[in-house]
């Protein structure tokens, strides 16, 4: 853990389901601030990480001494699954920024038509006027735009980037992103450069 000199801090609450990436993006945000020298906590994964499996870990950025986010506690809610999201609120407020990816991918109830999914577009229209900010973009299809879906969690952490809250230069996690996977690096910094353009309204880069 390094020593950081910034007083800005940030809790991250991610969600998600296996197979999407959380994990990648989770140990991303951790490793650029430790490099840009903040202090950063990273917890242990809780659910089941393994492909369709829901998947949820905490980021605590610029100082913070145990790795839990408390009910209500988050700064930003990073959902990589609308569903997740939904079933995540306990951890935002009406501070909290609630970032989420729209494409869902439904749960074995639903297939087997033992449950129903919710209706996103009224659940998510209730709900706005109780955060801060809600944020929703279509990851998958960016990062297929990108190249590949698997690079969901790379447009995710481009969209978190471009709200300007995060207590690290963005530059360091794009610089972190190149060097992750060198041999992936340009699709995931395609997907990371077209979650920052849509959340800014900026045309999309060419894929």
């Amino acid at each position: 853990m390094a020593s950081g000199k910034s007083d800005r801090k940030l809790k991250v609450h991610i969600v998600g389901v296996g197979g999407q990436g959380t994990l990648t993006a989770a140990w991303l945000l951790g490793a650029s601030a430790l490099r840009a020298g903040l202090e950063a906590v990273v917890s242990e994964v809780h659910g089941m990480a393994q492909r369709g499996g829901v998947v949820e870990t905490s980021v605590l950025l610029g100082g913070y001494r145990g790795p839990i986010i408390g009910r209500g506690a988050a700064d930003v809610l990073l959902a990589f699954e609308p569903l997740e999201a939904l079933r995540a609120l306990d951890k935002a407020s009406r501070r909290s920024w609630l970032i989420v990816n729209t494409h869902p991918i439904r749960p074995i109830t639903v297939a087997l038509k033992l449950g129903e999914y919710p209706d996103l577009d009224r659940a998510f229209a209730e709900l706005e006027p109780q955060l801060a900010r809600l944020i929703r973009l279509n990851a998958t299809e960016l990062a297929r735009q990108a190249g590949s879906p698997l690079a969901t969690n790379m447009a995710m952490l481009g969209a978190l980037a471009a709200t300007g809250l995060l207590p690290f230069p963005a530059e360091e996690l794009e610089r972190g992103i190149a060097e992750f996977s060198p041999k992936l690096a340009e699709v995931n910094l395609r997907a990371y450069k077209l979650g920052q353009a849509a959340l800014r309204g900026a045309p999309l880069p060419s894929s």
